[in-house]
C-alpha cells in the first residue's frame, strides 16, 4: 500500500498523471487553484473564502498537494498553500507533468471566481492590511529600534545604493519608494532623480518620513498616503521603483509586483531589498511582520507573472541568522 506522503517522483508516470487529472476533476478544487493564482493562503483563510469546513478544505488541499498542484510554505506555526512551480528534470528541461500542470493552470485562469468568493478574498487582504496598518500606527515611534533587531538601515542601505549605481537606468526622472519607513533612503534618491515619490499607507510612517526629509532640506519629494493601487492609476509613469524591507509587511506581495509593473516605464527598474525565508516567528509580534521572508524563487515567480525580467542579484547573511536578498527586475522594452 502506497504511503500518503509519497513524493511525485516515487510514483509511476502514468499514475502521477492520473492523480493530477483526477485531483483537478472537482469544481471546488478548480476554484481553489484559481484563487491560488494570485496569492497564498492558510487553511482557515481558504475555508472562509469558500465557506467550507476546515477538515473538508484540508482534504481538498491534501489531494491537490499529492498531485503536485500546490506547494506549501511554513510561516511560523501556520502552513500556507500556493500553486506549484515547475520542477527541473536532470536534463534541465521542463518535465512533461509540469507542462500538463501549466496547461491546466492556463485553462483555469480563463475562468472567473464567483463574486462572493472574490469579495471574501478582498476581506482576507483587508484584514491582513489592517493588522499591518494598526501595528505601524501603534508602534511607529519605536519601530526603528525593533526593526534594527533584524537589520538596521545602515546594514543594507549602502548596498542598495551601490546596487542602484550599477543598474542600467535609461532615465533618472521619476523614482518611487514604496514604504519609505522613516525616510532614511529618500535623501539618496533625491540626489539621483529629478522627482521622488514616497508612497505609504500608514499616516504615522509617512509623517515620520516627511519630518526626516524636512530636516535634510529635501524639496523634490512628494509624500503620498495610499497603497500600491496608486501605481495602477499612474501607468508608465516612473523610471525606477525601490522597495526596502517592505514586502514581508504586505498582505499580497504578488499584487505589489503587478502594481509596480503597471507604473514602470519601458526598461524601468524595480529594486527589491528583502529578507530571505527564515523561521524566527518572534518577528511577527515584535516587528509586525506578516511573512517570514521569502525564497528567492518567490520573487522571481511574482516578477515573471507581472511581466518583469530578472536582472542582477546579491545576497548576504547577518550575524543574527537572517539573510538579505537584493534583487533587480526590469520591465522589457515595449
Amino acid at each position: 500500500m502506497q504511503a500518503v506522503d509519497q513524493t511525485i517522483s516515487d510514483i509511476p508516470r502514468s499514475q502521477a498523471l492520473a492523480n493530477l487529472l483526477k485531483s483537478a476533476g472537482d469544481p471546488l478544487r478548480i476554484e481553489i487553484l484559481r484563487a491560488l493564482a494570485q496569492d497564498s493562503y492558510g487553511v482557515l483563510e481558504l475555508s472562509h473564502i469558500f465557506d467550507t469546513r476546515q477538515n473538508g478544505m484540508s482534504h481538498h488541499l491534501k489531494v491537490l498537494a499529492n498531485a503536485g498542484l500546490v506547494d506549501t510554505r511554513r510561516e511560523g506555526n501556520s502552513i500556507f498553500y500556493r500553486r506549484s512551480t515547475p520542477h527541473q528534470s536532470n536534463e534541465t528541461s521542463i518535465d512533461e507533468l509540469d507542462l500538463t500542470r501549466a496547461m491546466l493552470f492556463d485553462s483555469i485562469d480563463l475562468t472567473t471566481l464567483p463574486k462572493i468568493v472574490e469579495e471574501r478574498i478582498v476581506e482576507i487582504h483587508e484584514q491582513r492590511s489592517l493588522t499591518s496598518t494598526q501595528f505601524f500606527a501603534e508602534h511607529g515611534s519605536s519601530l526603528k529600534e525593533k526593526q534594527d533587531l533584524i537589520a538596521a538601515f545602515e546594514v543594507y542601505g549602502d548596498q542598495v545604493s551601490n546596487f542602484i549605481e550599477h543598474t542600467h537606468l535609461k532615465h533618472s526622472n521619476r523614482v518611487l519608494e514604496i514604504g519609505p519607513g522613516d525616510g532614511q533612503f529618500l535623501p539618496l534618491l533625491s540626489g539621483k532623480f529629478s522627482q521622488v515619490f514616497a508612497l505609504d499607507n500608514s499616516q504615522t510612517m509617512l509623517e515620520s518620513a516627511r519630518e526626516f526629509c524636512k530636516s535634510a532640506s529635501q524639496t523634490n519629494i512628494d509624500f503620498i498616503l495610499s497603497d500600491t493601487s496608486w501605481c495602477q492609476q499612474h501607468v508608465n509613469y516612473v523610471d525606477c521603483v525601490v522597495i526596502n524591507m517592505v514586502l514581508h509587511h504586505t498582505p499580497s506581495p504578488q499584487q505589489i509586483f503587478s502594481d509596480v509593473s503597471a507604473t514602470l516605464n519601458s526598461e524601468g527598474i524595480l529594486i527589491v531589498c528583502e529578507l530571505c525565508n527564515h523561521n524566527q516567528d518572534w518577528t511577527r509580534k515584535a516587528c509586525g511582520d506578516l511573512w517570514l521572508g521569502f525564497e528567492p524563487k518567490d520573487l522571481t515567480q511574482w516578477a515573471s507573472a507581472a511581466g518583469l525580467n530578472e536582472g542582477q542579484s546579491s545576497y548576504f547573511a547577518l550575524r543574527n541568522g537572517f539573510q538579505i536578498q537584493i534583487r533587480e527586475f526590469i520591465k522589457p522594452y515595449i
